[in-house]
């Protein structure tokens, strides 16, 4: 069952209740009457919050990343440029979508995090429903189409990125980088809710080796960082109702000014 679950956009139209609210008394009341502060301060902030809140709802947001799960594409400290647009707005307190788009294999997609469903989580979709993806040793294919990657010796290593290699990664026509452990590829994140959650659609051998048959109306969700991230192997397949977003853009990590305005 999903849960409805409190986010910033819920928070947001509580406040937008009770100050619309404040300005409602506040233009009932008489001209000379005097007002209580509460009054005041709620009429006049009314407008912030309707404003901020339409923008979240309707167009864009711009949550910040907390982990390095999606490195290198994303880093921690990263502020998104999230399009409502690209899939359709997701009403407060509810599941609702008001669908204007459907997420594409490659997207960067974020969503309501499964088990929390208060916390926003970033991946990358990697399998539709239907779609048949298999893992072997870092190695993803979908529907017996190996993903083509190549080592990328020359991509610009950070600090955190010690004891990793890059991976130059093309499915579907669309490219990107991905992260693997030099020594032990695909160990580190056992397929865990596959294993328990999810027998008929999935065999697994190990956490370096598994098959899974996207079931309908689910998707499957991955990391960049592939060996550091708690995505689909962990949590399961992601209900499109939680669905946030497309991440388009970083709009500025103030730790590292040269990713403003980065394409994702």
């Amino acid at each position: 069952m999903n849960e409805i679950g409190i986010s910033i956009l819920e928070y947001l139209s509580m406040g937008t209740a009770v100050t619309g609210v404040c300005w409602l008394l506040a233009r009932r009341r008489k001209a000379q009457a005097a007002k209580p502060l509460w009054v005041t301060w709620g009429a006049e902030l009314f407008g912030v919050f309707a404003l901020i809140l339409f923008g979240r709802v309707a167009l864009a947001d711009w949550p910040k990343v907390p982990t390095g799960s999606m490195e290198p594409t994303l880093r921690v400290g990263d502020y998104l440029l999230v399009n409502k647009l690209a899939y359709g707005p997701r009403l407060p307190f509810t599941n609702t979508a008001i669908e204007t788009g459907q997420p594409e294999r490659g997207d960067v997609v974020v969503f309501r995090y499964p088990l929390d469903v208060s916390t926003l989580y970033v991946k990358r979709l990697v399998g539709l429903p239907g779609d048949v993806v298999t893992y072997d040793r870092g190695v993803v294919s979908l529907n017996g189409q190996p993903f083509q990657a190549a080592l990328d010796p020359a991509y610009p290593a950070k600090p955190e990125d010690t004891g990793q290699v890059f991976v130059h990664e093309t499915a579907a026509g669309r490219e990107r980088i991905i992260k693997l452990d030099a020594n032990r590829p695909g160990a580190m994140v056992p397929p865990q809710a596959w294993a328990a959650g999810e027998p008929q659609a999935c065999q697994v051998v190990s956490a370096q080796s598994w098959r899974c048959t996207v079931p309908a109306g689910r998707y499957l969700m991955m990391g960049d960082n592939r060996d550091n991230s708690a995505d689909s192997r962990i949590w399961g397949f992601l209900d499109p109702r939680e669905v946030y977003g497309k991440a388009v853009r970083v709009i500025v990590n103030f730790s590292d000014l040269e990713r403003f305005w980065t394409a994702l």
